[in-house]
């Protein structure tokens, strides 16, 4: 993936400013296209990031019980209206044969993988499918709950409203009390 071309995000700024019938060389806005370029290579920045790359670092735990971390805060852009959506994401693993993760990195693979233009299904299975294919545990469940600012400032209007997405792989998927044990976890 290429870098960030600053001067093309700078130049279809101003073109935006203009047509919506603002004068980009008004005082307020001479900088804008160059802010708006500075933070989209920082909000898009998970482009260039791979998630597993954060599951490399494994240690040998004798541990096979569940691992949760929740309340995971993140950002990310819609990729149909380029607006924010925000919110929270929980990750929940059970380690099979000791393999084990440092628990940041479970936060750092849902934020690169926000950091991009981006739906909230994707950002679900992304970051549980990564966590399936490197650490190979018996299961692994990540729920993300946003608001999309596609919904609450446009559109339909609805602030508040929350969008909950779910991924569920390995024992999960077939074990109710191994399901509910992370949802009444999360509840708590």
């Amino acid at each position: 993936m290429s870098k960030v071309n600053h001067e093309q995000i700078e130049q279809a700024v101003r073109l935006i400013l203009e047509a919506i019938g603002e004068d980009p060389n008004r005082e307020g806005l001479l900088d804008t296209p160059k802010r708006v370029a500075k933070m989209y290579a920082e909000v898009f920045r998970g482009l260039n990031q791979d998630p597993k790359e954060y599951f490399a670092t494994i240690f040998s735990e004798d541990h096979e019980e569940l691992v949760l971390v929740k309340d995971i805060p993140f950002y990310s852009m819609c990729e149909h209206h380029l607006v924010p959506f925000f919110g929270t994401a929980h990750v929940a693993y059970i380690p099979k044969n000791g393999k084990v993760t440092g628990l940041s990195k479970l936060a750092r693979a849902v934020e690169s993988v926000a950091a991009r233009p981006q739906l909230q299904e994707r950002i679900t299975s992304t970051v549980v499918d990564s966590i399936m294919e490197t650490l190979e545990p018996h299961g692994a469940m990540v729920i993300v709950e946003a608001e999309h600012m596609c919904m609450t400032m446009r559109g339909v209007k609805k602030p508040g409203s929350k969008t909950v997405t779910s991924a569920v792989r390995g024992i999960f998927q077939n074990d109710d009390v191994a399901r509910s044990e992370v949802l009444s976890l999360i509840r708590a």
